[in-house]
């Protein structure tokens, strides 16, 4: 089979690799749509310790079920999406269901063979059926949805009033900003704002969001301002943006990991008494939610999103990475589909 292959720093190939194995309790997908994340392009660019080369990469995906070894829990044709995470399944935090935080979990596109490739292995357990009328372009998103959906939910918790009151600001436009900012649209909040670098994307945001997108380089945001802000770059200078954006009272939750440390103001989260949340992934029950919140369009159109083909992922690497991509994300569709 075909997949996209880390080689080196900078450089991913379309490589030839042996079809999985069907181990017990495991089914074999044909991938018939995968994104790529901004973490695989982190590992693309040689910044994540954790994958590499030689590495298929991906892990958000929907597929159709070729071949499977207990098809009473899964039969042969169902469509899925599911959950890149592979949980131990015993430890305290699986079963809080909280299985997110197993500190024994394995990946796909990490730990195991990713899912941009044309056929896929995935614990039967950690699959969701895909509605009919979900298309598997979307249904690819379940993954990135799914984190904004979680991250949204805990900000929701630790508010004082009411999200459809507050005013939020979101930083960057990638798949999981934008996702987050439609999902708050949805839940009935008006004032949303976008900050976006790539004038591409910002474009893209106004576009088909009908948020205000600005350019947080062109000048100052202002400060003490919103009720949340969601950082979905993860970046030194994103976090300094996002606490000195946060009203008093206000919540900062933290999704992207760009840089794995930097400073942030102490002094302000203390004195404005701001309440900073950290968020990794989902749980199977914000997976569950999120592909009915994708079936019901919660999410939007998601006509933002960009499809190439599969034997174009070197060149959507490259894309990317040079920031000429106006899509916050990029499907990829193997050519046997």
């Amino acid at each position: 089979m075909k997949a996209i292959v880390y080689t080196e720093p900078n450089a991913v190939a379309v490589l030839e690799r042996d079809m999985p194995a069907l181990a017990p309790g495991e089914a074999l997908l044909r991938i018939d749509a995968s994104g790529i994340c901004g973490s695989d392009l982190h590992a693309y660019h040689g910044h994540d310790p954790r994958r590499k080369p030689g590495l298929v990469l991906g892990h958000e995906f929907a597929g159709t079920v070729v071949a499977s070894s207990d098809e009473s829990r899964l039969a042969v044709g169902q469509r899925v999406t599911a959950n890149p995470l592979v949980t131990c399944g015993h430890c305290d935090y699986c079963l809080q269901g909280r299985e997110n935080l197993c500190a024994n979990r394995g990946m796909v596109g990490m730990s195991r063979p990713g899912a941009l490739s044309e056929y896929l292995a995935i614990p039967i357990r950690c699959a969701i059926p895909i509605p009919d009328a979900l298309a598997s372009v979307s249904a690819a998103l379940a993954e990135p949805a799914a984190t904004a959906l979680h991250a949204v939910n805990l900000t929701m918790r630790a508010l004082a009033r009411p999200l459809p009151e507050a005013r939020v600001l979101v930083i960057g436009g990638g798949a999981i900003g934008m996702l987050a900012a439609a999902l708050v649209r949805s839940y009935g909040c008006g004032e949303v704002q976008v900050a976006e670098t790539n004038a591409l994307r910002r474009a893209s945001v106004t576009r088909h969001l009908g948020c205000d997108a600005v350019d947080p380089l062109a000048g100052p945001l202002p400060e003490s301002a919103f009720d949340v802000v969601i950082d979905a770059v993860g970046a030194g200078a994103t976090r300094k943006l996002a606490i000195a954006a946060a009203r008093p009272g206000g919540v900062v939750m933290h999704i992207g990991l760009q840089d794995w440390a930097s400073e942030i103001d102490m002094r302000k989260l203390t004195l404005a008494e701001l309440t900073l949340l950290g968020t990794y992934t989902y749980t199977m029950a914000d997976l569950r939610a999120t592909v009915a919140a994708l079936e019901r369009g919660s999410f939007g159109t998601l006509e933002w999103v960009e499809t190439r083909a599969l034997s174009d992922g070197p060149a959507a690497f490259a894309d990317l990475a040079a920031g000429r991509v106006a899509a916050g994300k990029v499907v990829l569709i193997p050519e046997t589909v």
